[in-house]
């Protein structure tokens, strides 16, 4: 018997926009390789992988290239999988167990709410090859366990940027967060884009664990606990963020299933 495959588009509501993931509920345990070239398979941002335990579920996450220990838009597609096929009832909480510990998800109606781990920044001094790399004036510049966190002046420098992937490379760092304020006339509060070559990414569509890194330094400058986000890569996606200050964020986000297939072997 195949392993049935599930493509979601994640932190959206309308299909093709929004960040695909891949999601294999297994049936029994397979090893890191095999995983590996699943997701090398599917091409994906990120393949999901599943496997039941007593009272949740063991989640692990790969790039085609690699493992990572966190990825927002896949747990979302996750917990939508588990919902709308049935392995989980439709008002059960969802308990994650993965490399960056509990994880939680649970409906609100129809949207899906993520509990992760903040992630909070160190300001840096801006590094030159940082400034080459993207190509416009820096703002201000952090680091964090995801990689470097930029904040630019205009929603416009983010929308109309084109870095140099190939010099992004050879950065320090794995990845690049990229960051503004909204412009005034906006429904959104914030807009970013998420870069990581390193990782087989050149630009993520929509980065849940990016909005961890994006919540403490949003509240800091605005004294705001919750903001509508919005990641303005070509598919876009729409990411809700509540944040207290306390170690933990709450991530929101729609998703929508786009097919289903079969790995035959």
């Amino acid at each position: 018997m195949g392993q049935t495959i599930i493509q979601v588009d994640a932190f959206t509501s309308k299909p093709f926009t929004g960040n695909p993931a891949a999601i294999c509920v297994l049936p029994t345990a397979q090893d890191g390789s095999w995983m590996q070239n699943v997701a090398q398979e599917m091409n994906l941002s990120e393949t999901a992988f599943l496997l039941k335990q007593d009272d949740g579920f063991n989640l692990r996450w790969f790039t085609p290239t690699v493992e990572v220990p966190l990825c927002g838009h896949a747990t979302l597609a996750s917990a939508h999988v588990l919902w709308s096929e049935g392995h989980v009832s439709p008002d059960q909480m969802i308990r994650f167990y993965t490399k960056s510990g509990l994880l939680m998800a649970q409906r609100q109606g129809e949207w899906i709410q993520l509990d992760f781990p903040v992630n909070p920044s160190e300001v840096i001094s801006t590094p030159e090859q940082l400034s080459q790399t993207l190509g416009v004036p820096i703002k201000w510049v952090g680091k964090n366990s995801l990689g470097y966190l930029v904040e630019v002046e205009s929603e416009e420098l983010v929308k109309q940027m084109q870095p140099n992937f190939q010099l992004m490379t050879t950065l320090p760092l794995s990845a690049v967060i990229v960051t503004s304020w909204a412009d005034s006339d906006s429904e959104y509060d914030f807009v970013s884009r998420f870069f990581a070559p390193r990782l087989g990414i050149d630009e993520d569509p929509v980065t849940g664990s990016a909005h961890c890194c994006l919540a403490p330094f949003w509240r800091e400058r605005n004294s705001k606990d919750e903001f509508l986000a919005y990641q303005a890569s070509s598919r876009g996606g729409v990411v809700k963020v509540n944040y207290t200050g306390s170690d933990r964020v709450f991530l929101s986000g729609q998703a929508v299933t786009i097919l289903r297939s079969e790995l035959l072997i």
